[in-house]
């Protein structure tokens, strides 16, 4: 069977639909831009570190909990089951109902930057780190939303993941502390920060290829954990 665009955008389209009769959603997705607004009022000269817990907020909730909790709706209202019992393909399906949260992360991000006043000099680099570290929490939110049994569950499992994948990386600030911290140096919003750093002190893809391999694997395990799970729950 060949990836068809058609079923992708059917998908994404029906998703469109229901998010927008969602509540819960529209009030969790501007959480984001609200503290960018007041990261942003508060001074002119604000760290890159600052900047980028916000960044990460944003793909926490966007990619992650909002992801998380639509998919588990589906599952819920056992929509979800008419899909993947559907002519469309596994990859077909998790690119349609990954595409709305993407564009959503995407966007919000851009206008909490635009709010935060934070201007990259390599927006190329930064971009595709962004990009990238964004898919990896969407298949997170995903991966998450596939194995909860309801919404109010998902809202609840999702949580610790939440801390450890969002905020982890303010963690590494005691690692001299507590050495097992500096595990945390690894996850992609660390890696993502790491990156920005690096591209604000004048290095180039030469020296930030190294971050982008470890959050690419992140993503590969991320992906290979979904489609794993969804084709378990697709024959079951």
């Amino acid at each position: 069977m060949t990836f068809s665009m058609k079923r992708v955008n059917a998908i994404f389209q029906k998703d469109f639909k229901d998010i927008s009769r969602n509540s819960s959603v529209s009030v969790t997705v501007p959480i984001p831009l609200v503290l960018a607004f007041f990261l942003g009022e508060m001074s002119d000269d604000i760290s890159i570190v600052a900047h980028y817990m916000i960044i990460n907020f944003s793909m926490v909730i966007v990619g992650a909990f909002v992801q998380c909790c639509l998919i588990a709706e589906e599952k819920e209202k056992n929509t979800l089951r008419g899909l993947m019992l559907s002519p469309a393909s596994t990859l077909e399906i998790l690119s349609g109902k990954s595409l709305l949260s993407l564009i959503a992360t995407m966007m919000i991000i851009i206008i909490g930057a635009m709010l935060s006043g934070y201007k990259s000099d390599n927006v190329v680099i930064i971009a595709s780190a962004i990009l990238l570290t964004s898919l990896f929490f969407i298949g997170l939110g995903t991966l998450l939303g596939l194995l909860a049994k309801s919404v109010m569950e998902a809202s609840v499992i999702i949580l610790p993941f939440m801390l450890v994948f969002g905020f982890g990386s303010m963690a590494t600030m005691f690692a001299d502390k507590y050495p097992i911290l500096k595990a945390m140096g690894y996850t992609p919003n660390a890696q993502l920060t790491d990156i920005a750093v690096k591209v604000e002190s004048g290095i180039g893809f030469g020296g930030v290829w190294l971050n982008f391999g470890i959050i690419a694997l992140w993503i590969l395990g991320i992906f290979v954990l979904t489609i794993i799970v969804f084709k378990k729950k697709r024959i079951d």
